[in-house]
C-alpha cells in the first residue's frame, strides 16, 4: 500500500470530522461513550476541533446554546445513543425555545442490530422520534457514504431561517468503518439570511415613516442575527426609541439615549409603548413575561418582522407582516426610510419614562441587592457576559436592571427551566473568551454540580454566583402566594458550596454581607480562572417587596 493510499483511507468518525470542519466548527461540547469514541478519536488525530468534556449530556447541549448564543455560529454536542441521547432532551427543548442554532450528533446501535429489539447495549428503537419530537429534524445514517452529507445538511438546517435545534445518529459499525476517501474538499456554502420582500419593506418603510410616535421592540431575534448595528443605525438615523425583550437585551446598549430597557409591563413605560403610533416589532414573539400575559396594549399599526413567518400575527395582529432576516430587515428599511413625522420631543418623553420605570423597580430591591447588582456591573467589563438561571435575583433584577452594553452577552434559560445557567455559561466563556458571571441559586444549580468540574478542568474566567436561601425561593414565594398551609417540597439541604467549590479544585469563598460580596466579587474578576462566590441570601437584607406569583409569572 502506498503512503498516498493510507492518507485516504477514513473512517466515519474522520467523516464527521471533515464535514463539521467545513461548517466552520472549531469546539463541541459532549460525554465520551463506548457509541461515540471514533469520532472522539478522529477529532483527535485532526487537531483542528477542541473538544469540551462535559459531565452530563444535557450540559452539553446547554453548552453548545450558550456558545452559539454569543457567537452566532453552529454550536455542536456529541452523546451516546439510548441513555445519553434521552439525557440531552432538556438541552434541546431549551435550545428550540431559545432558537439556537445547535447541532447533537449522537451513536446508534450496529446497523445489523438496528431496529430487530434484540436488546443490544444502548438500543433506542424509537431514537429518531424522541430526537424529532424536539428539534427541526433528525438524520439517521445508514451508510459510512452519507455521513458527511448527513452532518453538512443538519448543521445547514440548523442555521437557516429561524434557527433551530437539529440532531443527527450515526450506528457505531458506521463510525468504525473504514474505505479510501477524499475528505479534502468536504465543503460548505455558507448559509444566506432569508431576504424579506421588498414590496413587504417599502409598506413598512411608509408605516413607520408616517408614525408621529414611532418605537421599536426588539426581540432575541435581533441579537441571534447579528443584527445590532443595523438596529443602532436605524434607531439613531431617525431618534426612535427602542424597549427590548428579555432576550432582546444588549441589542441596543442599555445605556444609550434611545435604549428603554425590558421593563416594558413597567409604569410609566408602558403607557409610552401603548401610545406609541407605530410599532416595529423585530425577532420576538412577544413572549408572556415581556408582555405581562399579553395585558400590554400595543398599536394597530404594528409591523412584524421576524425569520419564522408563523409567528406572525399569533399573539398580537399585524399590519404589515415581513418575513426575513433581522439584520437584513433593518439595513433594508434603514436605506429606504428618508424622513419621519415623529414628535420633537417624542424621544425624550419615551427616555424620561423609561428612567423613572427603572428607578421605580431599583428602589424596591433594598440596599443589598441593589449593592450586589452594582458591584457586578461596576467590576464587570461592559462586554462580560451575563448568564441568569431562574431564580429569585434573576427575576428580581438580574433579568431587568443589571444593565447590559453588548449584543450577545446577556443569557438566561428562555424556556424558565432552572439549572442551564452554569453549562450555558461555560459555552457562552469559550465561545466569547471573555469573564462570564452565573446567577444562580442553591437549588438550580444542584441539576448541573457536576459541570463545576468542568470550569476547574479548563481553568475557565467563571464567576458562579450561589445565592442560598436553603431551597426553590421562586416556589416558596409562588407556594406562599397561592396556598394555605405550610410550606412543602420546597426547602433542602444544601451543601456548603463553598467546600464544594474548593473540592473541586475552584477558588471559593462565603459571604454575608454586601462588602465581602464586593470584595469577592472584584477579586473573581480579577484573577485568571473560575471562582465560586457563595451568597448567604438569608443573611442578607431582603428585598423590599415579596416576589409573589403574579411578578413571577408575569
Amino acid at each position: 500500500m502506498t503512503n498516498a493510499n493510507i492518507k485516504k483511507q477514513a473512517t466515519g468518525g474522520d467523516s464527521v470530522v471533515a464535514a463539521l470542519r467545513a461548517l466552520g466548527v472549531d469546539t463541541v461540547f459532549g460525554v465520551a461513550s463506548v457509541h461515540n469514541l471514533p469520532i472522539l478519536d478522529a477529532i483527535r488525530r485532526d487537531g483542528g476541533i477542541q473538544m469540551i468534556d462535559m459531565r452530563h449530556e444535557q450540559s452539553a447541549v446547554h453548552a453548545a446554546d450558550g456558545y452559539s448564543r454569543v457567537t452566532g455560529r453552529l454550536g455542536v454536542a456529541i452523546t451516546s445513543t439510548g441513555p445519553g441521547a434521552a439525557n440531552a432532551m432538556g438541552g434541546l427543548f431549551e435550545a428550540g425555545f431559545a432558537s439556537s442554532r445547535v447541532m447533537m450528533l449522537t451513536g446508534q446501535v450496529e446497523t445489523s442490530f438496528y431496529g430487530h429489539g434484540k436488546a443490544f447495549l444502548h438500543e433506542a428503537e424509537n431514537q429518531v422520534a424522541m430526537l424529532a419530537s424536539l428539534t427541526r429534524q433528525v438524520w439517521s445514517v445508514r451508510r459510512r457514504e452519507d455521513v458527511v452529507d448527513s452532518v453538512l445538511a443538519a448543521g445547514r438546517a440548523a442555521q437557516s431561517g429561524r434557527p433551530a435545534p437539529t440532531a443527527v445518529e450515526i450506528p457505531i459499525d458506521l463510525q468504525y468503518a473504514s474505505a479510501a476517501t477524499d475528505l479534502t474538499d468536504v465543503v460548505c456554502s455558507p448559509v444566506q439570511p432569508t431576504a424579506p420582500d421588498a414590496r413587504r419593506i417599502a409598506s413598512a418603510v411608509t408605516l413607520l415613516a408616517s408614525g408621529h410616535r414611532p418605537l421599536i421592540w426588539a426581540g432575541g431575534g435581533v441579537n441571534h442575527a447579528g443584527a445590532a448595528s443595523a438596529l443602532l443605525t436605524l434607531a439613531e438615523q431617525w431618534s426612535i426609541p427602542v424597549v427590548t425583550s428579555t432576550a432582546g437585551r444588549g441589542s441596543l446598549p442599555e445605556d444609550h439615549p434611545l435604549c428603554l430597557g425590558p421593563l416594558i409591563t413597567e409604569q410609566p413605560l408602558s403607557n409610552i409603548v401603548a401610545e406609541a403610533d407605530v410599532v416595529l416589532a423585530v425577532g420576538t414573539h412577544f413572549q408572556m413575561y415581556t408582555t405581562g400575559f399579553w395585558q400590554q396594549r400595543i398599536t394597530e399599526n404594528l409591523i412584524h418582522l421576524d425569520a419564522d413567518p408563523t409567528v406572525i400575527g399569533r399573539t398580537y395582529p399585524a399590519k404589515i407582516a415581513v418575513t426575513g432576516d433581522a439584520r437584513v430587515g433593518l439595513e433594508l428599511i434603514a436605506q429606504q426610510l428618508t424622513g419621519s413625522a415623529a414628535e420633537p420631543d417624542w424621544a425624550a418623553r419615551a427616555a424620561k419614562a423609561a428612567a423613572e420605570s427603572r428607578s421605580n423597580a431599583m428602589g424596591h430591591l433594598g440596599s443589598d441587592h441593589r449593592g450586589m447588582l452594582e458591584s457586578i456591573r461596576s467590576h464587570l467589563p461592559r462586554d462580560g457576559v451575563i448568564v441568569r438561571d431562574s431564580t429569585v435575583p434573576a427575576y428580581a433584577w438580574g433579568d431587568r436592571l443589571l444593565p447590559v452594553y453588548t449584543d450577545r452577552t446577556s443569557l438566561n434559560p428562555v424556556s424558565a427551566a432552572i439549572g442551564p445557567g452554569l453549562p450555558l455559561s461555560i459555552g457562552a466563556c469559550l465561545g466569547s473568551g471573555q469573564r462570564t458571571v452565573v446567577i444562580h441559586g442553591d437549588g438550580g444549580i444542584m441539576l448541573s454540580i457536576g459541570e463545576l468540574a468542568v470550569l476547574a478542568q479548563y481553568q475557565l474566567p467563571v464567576t458562579v454566583c450561589v445565592f442560598n436561601d436553603k431551597g426553590y425561593g421562586v416556589l416558596r414565594a409562588i407556594q406562599s402566594a397561592t396556598f394555605v398551609g405550610a410550606r412543602n417540597d420546597v426547602d433542602l439541604a444544601t451543601p456548603d458550596f463553598t467546600m464544594l467549590g474548593t473540592a473541586m479544585g475552584i477558588r471559593s469563598r462565603h459571604v454575608s454581607d454586601l462588602s465581602a460580596f464586593d470584595y469577592a466579587f472584584g477579586e473573581s474578576v480579577g484573577q485568571a480562572g473560575p471562582m465560586l462566590i457563595e451568597i448567604d441570601l438569608n443573611a442578607m437584607k431582603p428585598m423590599d417587596y415579596p416576589i409573589g406569583a403574579q411578578e413571577l409569572l408575569g
